[in-house]
């Protein structure tokens, strides 16, 4: 059903015309491709990569006194398959979906959600939403990446608050409410607060599955970016508990811009209750105009066990 509803509805949106201008909906989407070639030593591939395309629509309306009405549908897809049923991974799924109320409060959004850990996360990485992000290279965990009740990048059958900025301070949490009714009552919730003041960014999260005994996952991290002129330094540590067993992982990276270039490199270490491994990351980016850009990169990860995993990227961004 899903591959079918989503083509109806743009349809509509785009047929109503003067309709869609006075309720404020906006058309956007993120398209990234990229030529990639991994080598694992076992095995030597090149593939077509595309990196959480996606098309959506968002929008507001005014409903008075300081408050708005606000919502985002936003949908992935994979520009290399042809859309197949909803239960494969190549058809439409859901991005984040949600309505919500801002104002002078912050805003408050119900649905499914990016969480607060999450998003601090993607404004460290100059490579976001590319075929080289960190998250999926070895320098950011795997709560930035995925989508469900369990304490995932996205979190869904969620509410979201996000404080207004005081100073430059400012908080946001999420709660979940579990649809399992066993057990009762253990519904996952995340806190964080940043602070930015000129080149200055940083920020602490917590999340917690709140579940029983061995069950029970508990992650933390620290993080922050610091830009002066062209040149900028980003890291974070992060760590998880998950019923005795101890997760640690911590990344730096720095980025320099000369122009419509960038250059960026990145190195981390990750520590899974005494196995350790390390990935490091060197790319390079040019921007053609705001929306579009093209970028060249290399990635190695060491395991803990297993051979090494080297891949290269050449890939186009444009954002809409």
């Amino acid at each position: 059903m899903k591959t079918k509803f989503l083509p109806t509805m743009i349809g509509a949106i785009l047929a109503g015309g003067m309709g869609v201008a006075q309720a404020d909906v906006q058309v956007f989407g993120h398209l990234d491709q990229a030529i990639t070639s991994i080598d694992t030593g076992s095995s030597d591939d090149v593939k077509l990569q595309c990196t959480t395309c996606s098309i959506g629509f968002k929008g507001s309306e005014d409903l008075g006194n300081g408050l708005k009405a606000i919502f985002k549908l936003d949908w992935q897809f994979n520009m290399n398959e042809r859309l197949r049923d909803a239960d494969e991974r190549s058809a439409l799924f859901d991005r984040d979906q949600w309505v919500g109320l801002k104002g002078g409060f912050g805003q408050v959004r119900i649905g499914t959600i990016s969480t607060v850990y999450k998003s601090h996360g993607a404004k460290l990485d100059p490579l976001y939403r590319t075929a080289l992000q960190g998250r999926d290279h070895g320098l950011q965990s795997s709560f930035h990446t995925g989508a469900n009740d369990e304490l995932r990048g996205r979190a869904t059958n969620t509410f979201r608050y996000d404080s207004p900025s005081f100073n430059g301070l400012k908080v946001g949490a999420h709660y979940t409410l579990d649809p399992s009714e066993t057990p009762e009552d253990e519904n996952p919730f995340g806190i964080g607060a940043s602070y930015k003041n000129g080149g200055v960014f940083v920020f602490a999260d917590y999340m917690d599955n709140q579940q029983d005994g061995s069950d029970e996952v508990t992650v933390w991290k620290v993080g922050g970016k610091y830009s002066l002129n062209n040149f900028a330094v980003m890291g974070q540590y992060e760590d998880e508990d998950d019923g005795g067993f101890d997760f640690e992982l911590w990344h730096i990276g720095a980025s320099y811009t000369m122009g419509n270039n960038m250059l960026y490199a990145a190195y981390g270490e990750t520590d899974d209750d005494g196995s350790e491994s390390d990935a490091f990351t060197i790319a390079g980016m040019h921007s053609l105009s705001k929306r579009t850009k093209v970028y060249a990169g290399y990635n190695n990860q060491d395991p803990a066990s297993g051979s090494d995993r080297d891949e290269f990227s050449v890939g186009l961004k444009h954002k809409f």
